[in-house]
């Protein structure tokens, strides 16, 4: 444990998205998604696991992770299948946690965010439930402070 982290933020995805560059990708899935497949060709190749659902991750990981906004959405969603004007519940939810950071979404069908994913830095697979809760965040920078 460490003060200030959130205990879900542990020493493999910790490292992960601290290594991880400006324009690097991570997915956020849910319980459904292919995550050993599709981890598979990733930069991490194996997916990391989280007992959460999708909502709870977004917020821990976005609570380190900067959000690229500089060049077009920095967060896809997955089209509902045959209803691709949909928005998910999980997609709906979600949107209180992303809004604050700016972030333009984009849907994208679903074999291009499979596509889309499997050139991730890495695949974080939760406990999530609820259909279409699967998100791909690209990582944006940190201004200087000094």
């Amino acid at each position: 444990m460490l003060k200030g982290i959130d205990p879900l933020l542990g020493p493999d995805l910790l490292w992960t998205l601290a290594s991880m560059g400006h324009g690097d990708e991570i997915v956020i899935s849910d319980a459904n998604f292919p995550g050993a497949s599709v981890a598979r060709t990733t930069v991490r190749g194996t997916p990391l696991r989280a007992d959460c659902d999708a909502i709870r991750m977004l917020e821990v990981v976005l609570s380190v992770l900067p959000l690229d906004t500089f060049d077009g959405p920095a967060v896809h969603t997955m089209q509902v299948v045959d209803d691709p004007k949909a928005t998910p519940d999980v997609v709906a939810n979600a949107e209180r946690v992303l809004k604050p950071f700016g972030a333009e979404r984009r849907a994208l069908e679903r074999f291009a965010f499979y596509d889309r994913a499997k050139t991730a830095f890495a695949v974080l697979r939760t406990a999530e439930a609820r259909p279409y809760g699967n998100f791909i965040l690209r990582k944006g920078v940190i201004a200087s402070t000094r």
